[in-house]
């Protein structure tokens, strides 16, 4: 009640919230039941990282006012938006950030906000202002806004209250321009600021001393059983993150791994009799995923790994959330992200195939696709349990909605289930189609290559529909360094060819591994695939393939 009373004398307003507002899960709880009528979402994208999304969605969808501010146009939940606000994203604000070590530093816009864009704080303040609140939201540059928070935090505060930045409270606006980088508390006692806490030996508790809290062990809300005996575990991939809004639109972060892969131990993946590579389904009394297999002898038995980032933006059935339990924890309200019972088992499509294509594609009606953005192109994998009559005339009807004055060419194997089309328009290549009966395809790599070339070699038309170059040496493999866009065929080339031993030989002849070095452990797995099949007398390169005739 105390720092309540400081709050509301502080702004001078004629009322306050008495207790805390909702959390996350229980927010859109309460949205569902319709206790909460309207609702205003800001950088964030709950449809696809909250637990139980399809209950999230249905909250959504039968709300009465829903609001979002986004600096992304289509996610899945600014499908739901009754009023889209086109927010500035973080390359286009200007004001401060602080860090983990409370370090507070200006951060100065380095783009202008596209269209009507605008920061946060801007949108925040013209919504209250229409709202009436003239006065009180009558900012008009962030400055305004930190000396408003900066005398805050020093407001009523005789030290009992840790964070303190009112020091900085008078700050003009060439002093906040010019801002260094400082770290809190900065007031009288630290105007330059605070680089060690609590060397004093003073806590800011009631009686000055540091509390330890007794923590007893507490089960997870779901156990596995039965039906449900694998622990579903997820977190974030390499190249990813959050829920793939931005990142997503990335080629070379999208290069490493393009389609949803659960990863699994060898011994569950025999259990429960699972291939690496195919396709299986991840279920539980929530929904079902269908996404590819990794056998990783790194994943912990008894549990499997799925990354949280795809959604149906980019995955026909992938959203992790979906099958993510909404118990939480009752006093920080995170919901139980890491511990999550499923099962797992094969799903058999009659069909396996991919699209590279420079469109982006409606996949309506393909029961398994997932969509990655390539170098100046969209890659698809798509698999069904349901055959068209007739591949030539579905192929066409997919690719062939452009101008008529494109080159067709096209190869079927009825009997073997195979089928393979390009489009060519002014000797480019514009799309391409292959399915098989299986997932013994052609590599897409060479193929998606064949999209930066201005014109389409004759050595390159004649082997595009086999899916393979001439040269091998042609094919650089699925990215392994995205940072510089080294494949696996290269680095297995390199390694065997110049007798590589290590990460730091490889970075100095390719570069890999010498930026972010999230790309390390896998060199580290190729040069031992090299070394073991060296021992052998096996060869990691791909064999030469020889040119197709058309």
């Amino acid at each position: 009640p105390r720092q309540r009373d400081t709050v509301q004398d502080f702004w001078q307003s004629p009322r306050i919230a008495q207790q805390e507002g909702l959390k996350a899960v229980e927010l859109f709880e309460a949205i569902d039941s319709g206790r909460i009528k309207a609702v205003w979402i800001m950088a964030t994208n709950p449809a696809v990282s909250l637990p139980e999304a399809q209950r999230v969605r249905r909250a959504l969808a039968g709300c009465e006012l829903v609001i979002v501010s986004d600096c992304m146009q289509q996610t899945d939940t600014t499908g739901y938006a009754d009023i889209l606000l086109p927010a500035a994203t973080w390359g286009e604000r200007d004001g401060t950030v602080t860090n983990s070590e409370r370090r507070i530093s200006r951060q100065r816009a380095f783009l202008s906000p596209p269209g009507e864009a605008r920061p946060d704080w801007w949108i925040v303040a013209r919504v209250a202002q229409q709202l009436g609140y003239v006065e009180a939201f009558d900012y008009q540059h962030p400055q305004q806004i930190f000396r408003e928070h900066a005398a805050l935090s020093g407001y009523h505060n005789r030290g009992e209250r840790d964070f303190d930045i009112s020091a900085l409270q008078n700050l003009s606006r060439s002093d906040y321009e010019g801002l260094s980088p400082v770290q809190w508390p900065v007031n009288a006692r630290a105007p330059q600021g605070t680089t060690r806490r609590f060397a004093e030996g003073r806590f800011y508790t009631p009686n000055g001393r540091a509390c330890f809290i007794a923590v007893g062990e507490h089960q997870p809300a779901g156990l596995p059983d039965a039906d449900y005996p694998l622990i579903l575990n997820s977190g974030r991939s390499r190249d990813q993150w959050h829920s793939m809004t931005r990142t997503g639109k990335s080629a070379r972060l999208s290069g490493h791994r393009y389609e949803p892969v659960v990863e699994i131990h060898p011994r569950d993946a025999q259990r429960y009799h699972v291939l690496d590579g195919e396709l299986v389904r991840v279920s539980n009394q929530r929904g079902e995923l269908i996404v590819r297999l990794q056998v990783d002898e790194q994943q912990q038995r008894g549990s499997i790994f799925l990354p949280l980032h795809w959604n149906d933006q980019y995955a026909s059935r992938a959203c992790v959330d979906m099958l993510v339990s909404p118990a939480v924890d009752p006093i920080s309200g995170q919901p139980e992200f890491k511990h999550t019972p499923v099962r797992i088992e094969a799903w058999q499509p009659a069909w396996h195939g991919f699209i590279l294509s420079r469109r982006k594609l409606d996949l309506t009606g393909v029961a398994y696709w997932s969509r990655a953005r390539g170098n100046g192109l969209w890659r698809y994998e798509l698999a069904d349990q349901t055959t068209p009559d007739s591949w030539s005339q579905q192929a066409r009807d997919r690719l062939c909605a452009l101008p008529a004055n494109a080159e067709w060419v096209e190869y079927q194997d009825q009997a073997a289930g195979r089928y393979r089309a390009a489009r060519i328009e002014q000797g480019q290549l514009e799309s391409c189609l292959f399915i098989g009966p299986d997932r013994q395809l052609p590599q897409r790599n060479w193929l998606a290559h064949l999209f930066s070339e201005a014109q389409l070699g004759l050595a390159d038309r004649a082997a595009l529909l086999s899916g393979r170059p001439v040269d091998s040496r042609q094919d650089s493999g699925q990215t392994v360094c995205a940072c510089f866009g080294v494949g696996r065929n290269t680095l297995l080339h390199a390694i065997e060819e110049q007798q590589l031993k290590n990460v730091e030989q490889i970075g100095a002849v390719l570069k890999a591994g010498t930026n972010c070095g999230s790309c390390v452990p896998e060199l580290n797995r190729l040069l031992s695939e090299a070394c073991d099949s060296s021992v052998s007398g096996k060869t990691n390169a791909p064999p030469l393939v020889a040119a197709v005739k058309s």
